[in-house]
C-alpha cells in the first residue's frame, strides 16, 4: 500500500517571508531596518578587520523633515521618505547598504572601499557629495514641489575595534559638526 500526502505550503511560505520582510525591511520605504543594518555592519567591520580595507557610515538627516511633516501632514512626509529612500540607492554600489531607522534617519554603509586611507576617504567624500546633489532636487508631493536637503555626518572605519552602536553615534556626532 502506497499513502500519498499532497500539501500546498504557498501560504506558509508567503506567511514566512512577510514575517521576514516585516522583521528586517521599513514598511514604508522598503529598505533595512536597524535590525538589518546592525547585522550588515557586524559583518563589514569583521570583513575590513580581514581585509584591512576601510569602510565608511553616513548618518544622515533631512533637514526641515518635522517642518514638512506638521504643516503638510503625514502623507506628505511619507512620500517624501520614500522619494528619499529611491534616490538614496542610486547614489551607492550595488554591495553597499542604505537603511532607514526610523522617522527621517537614514544611514549609507560602504563597504570594501580601499586599503588607502586618502582613497577610502575621497570615495566617501564623493559618494557624500552626489548624496547632497542628488537629495537636493525638487520632490514632486501629490502635485506640490518640494525642496529639501539632507545633513551628512560620516565616519571611516577599519576592522572591528569600533561597536556598531559606536560608529552609528560617531557618525551622528559628525552630522552636527
Amino acid at each position: 500500500t502506497f499513502v500519498i500526502v499532497v500539501r500546498d505550503i504557498t501560504q506558509r511560505r508567503q506567511s514566512e517571508e512577510e514575517i521576514h520582510r516585516l522583521a528586517f525591511y521599513d514598511p514604508l520605504t522598503e529598505l533595512p531596518n536597524r535590525r538589518l543594518l546592525i547585522d550588515r555592519l557586524k559583518h563589514a567591520t569583521v570583513t575590513s578587520a580581514r581585509t584591512g580595507q576601510y569602510g565608511a557610515v553616513m548618518f544622515l538627516d533631512l533637514d526641515q523633515f518635522k517642518l514638512l511633516n506638521d504643516t503638510q501632514g503625514h502623507a506628505m512626509g511619507d512620500e517624501l521618505l520614500k522619494q528619499v529612500a529611491t534616490r538614496l540607492k542610486t547614489c551607492v554600489r550595488l554591495g553597499d547598504s542604505v537603511a532607514r531607522l526610523g522617522g527621517d534617519e537614514f544611514v549609507v554603509l560602504l563597504e570594501r572601499l580601499s586599503d588607502s586611507t586618502l582613497e577610502s576617504a575621497a570615495y566617501a567624500e564623493m559618494v557624500a557629495g552626489k548624496i547632497l546633489a542628488v537629495l537636493g532636487q525638487p520632490y514632486k508631493l501629490r502635485g506640490h514641489v518640494h525642496s529639501s536637503t539632507p545633513s551628512i555626518g560620516v565616519v571611516m572605519f577599519q576592522g572591528d575595534q569600533e561597536s556598531t552602536d559606536q560608529l552609528l553615534k560617531q557618525a551622528d556626532v559628525a552630522m552636527y559638526q
